[in-house]
């Protein structure tokens, strides 16, 4: 396992543009936990947040901690109690790890609970590292026709599938996604699979509204040359459209949404706006009697996700823009963060690099 037998590699965020690769123990699951030695990482908007900004929210980096959250592995140590992955079994993580107690688990809606323990949030280790220790309930099995790369995509898939569930979303409906990063371009991914007539996707960035078109937009529309508003009414006769998701992370943006959306249809956000508090077209909500939703990561949707992929219903290898080994992690945050323009999604490989 490199070095020592009872340690591993990983990367440690300890301050702002301050990531190490090091070693550290490997992680000792509980009885009801697996040991997953991970394979393939995607890289996050939110763990390039931690790593320039030190903080995100609520969360602060205020010791070391290991970031990362999209992976999937292979389990090398199954649970002690029964009925989890077994030894050799390939899993995505999903890991925001709920309660499992309180009224919103038993609800199913356990991405509330007030509870949940989400990896790389910060104190709490993620998964750019050779092994991690997982709820066994929290692993998801994953089929052969999921590759690594795939398998890593489930997570940030999953928030595309949460987004259409909350949404709404029937099939013939008319869709318009605000921002062309790769939540937004998931959640295009997967208004098509959610069987969307139309979807049109709105940015400032040509090469992002480009890969949207190839990946089966309707039409693009760039921000910068024309009003979203305007261009919207166009194509659809003056309706707007009836499903409007904002996965921009600018409160401009998300405060542009309802603008767009048709008469009695629904703004679901999805992205984090820049500013927490900003002025919001509440008259045009009122008089277009719209559905205004939040949308808060993943609840039921990993097996989804993972369905739509074994399906080939979607296919994620179009938004993979970069590769690095994990020995050059810090090499990846470093130009992921100093190249947003330039990536879609960074994925970092593990085991395979390694050669195990």
């Amino acid at each position: 396992m490199g070095g020592k037998k009872d340690e591993m590699h990983a990367a440690l965020l300890h301050a702002p543009r301050d990531l190490r690769y090091k070693q550290v123990p490997i992680p000792s699951p509980r009885p009801d936990e697996v040991l997953v030695r991970i394979a393939m990482n995607g890289l996050c908007g939110s763990d390039i947040h931690f790593y320039r900004e030190g903080r995100l929210g609520p969360f602060k980096v205020t010791s070391p901690y290991i970031p990362g959250h999209e992976a999937c592995g292979v389990v090398v140590r199954e649970a002690a109690q029964p009925g989890g992955p077994r030894e050799g079994q390939r899993v995505a993580i999903e890991p925001g790890i709920p309660c499992r107690r309180c009224a919103l688990c038993k609800s199913g809606r356990y991405n509330l609970c007030k509870d949940v323990v989400f990896m790389s949030a910060p104190p709490i280790n993620g998964t750019f590292c050779e092994f991690v220790a997982v709820s066994a309930d929290f692993a998801h099995s994953l089929p052969d026709s999921v590759d690594d790369e795939s398998g890593a995509f489930v997570e940030p898939l999953s928030v595309g599938v949460q987004a259409c569930t909350r949404g709404g979303l029937r099939a013939a409906g008319t869709v318009a996604v605000i921002g062309a990063g790769p939540i937004g371009l998931v959640t295009m991914i997967i208004a098509r699979a959610f069987g969307a007539a139309a979807v049109y996707l709105v940015d400032l960035l040509a090469s992002r509204l480009a890969l949207g078109a190839a990946l089966g937009a309707t039409a693009t529309i760039d921000a910068a040359a024309s009003d979203p508003v305007e261009r919207i009414a166009e194509l659809t006769g003056g309706q707007g459209v009836d499903y409007v998701f904002d996965a921009s992370g600018s409160s401009a943006a998300c405060a542009s949404a309802p603008a767009l959306a048709a008469r009695g249809g629904s703004v679901t956000i999805v992205g984090w706006p820049e500013q927490s508090v900003f002025p919001y077209p509440v008259e045009s909500i009122i008089e277009k009697e719209l559905d205004i939703h939040g949308t808060n990561r993943y609840c039921n949707a990993f097996p989804r996700a993972i369905s739509l992929l074994a399906g080939g219903g979607i296919d994620v290898h179009p938004l993979i823009s970069h590769h690095f080994d994990l020995g050059k992690v810090t090499d990846a945050f470093a130009f992921a963060a100093d190249n947003p323009a330039q990536t879609i999604k960074v994925m970092v490989r593990t085991a395979q690099a390694l050669g195990r």
